[in-house]
């Protein structure tokens, strides 16, 4: 994982509460060929933790007919719409029936903690020594556009006009 960018974005009264991890792909040389040179959106591997948990990949496809342009879709797995009716407890209910269980698979080690603070431990000195300051950001933002910013300068292509289709894909389902 040498040279890859890792991007660890946080916040409160964010415009979303969700935890996910986004694994974007760079582009493929292929695919301008493919798709007569027309620019196509990056893959994607998202696996999304919460609210509900998903893994969907995100990629393109040619758009049925003659044409050949490019269409992004998904192959996913939707907890709820391949388990339907399946009682699948939040995070805090599962962490709570392992502390009664005695489970501690789950929990943070002695030696993983002291390795997070030999991590964090500098970062937080530096930034009181140098009293850096948090990025303030508009409540209900998706956050500072420094953070934007960051994402962009290491080659993440964002794509607002991607909308993930889990709601119809659950109702078509609850269908059959």
């Amino acid at each position: 994982w040498q040279g890859v960018p890792f991007i660890l974005k946080a916040g409160k009264a964010l415009n979303e509460a969700k935890a996910e991890i986004r694994v974007q792909y760079h582009p493929t040389p292929a695919a301008m060929h493919m798709f007569d040179g027309q620019p196509c959106p990056r893959n994607e591997l998202v696996i999304v933790l919460q609210p509900e948990e998903t893994i969907y990949f995100k990629t393109n496809v040619k758009a049925p007919g003659l044409r050949t342009a490019p269409l992004q879709t998904e192959l996913d797995l939707t907890y709820e719409s391949r388990f339907p009716g399946l009682f699948n407890p939040d995070a805090y209910t599962r962490l709570i029936l392992d502390v009664l269980r005695g489970e501690q698979s789950t929990f943070v080690r002695e030696d993983e903690l002291k390795a997070a603070w030999r991590i964090f431990d500098p970062v937080i000195k530096r930034m009181e020594r140098e009293k850096i300051q948090p990025l303030p950001y508009k409540y209900g933002s998706r956050g500072p556009k420094e953070a934007d910013d960051l994402r962009e300068s290491v080659g993440y292509v964002y794509d607002s006009s991607y909308e993930w289709h889990r709601k119809q894909r659950q109702s078509q389902v609850h269908k059959k």
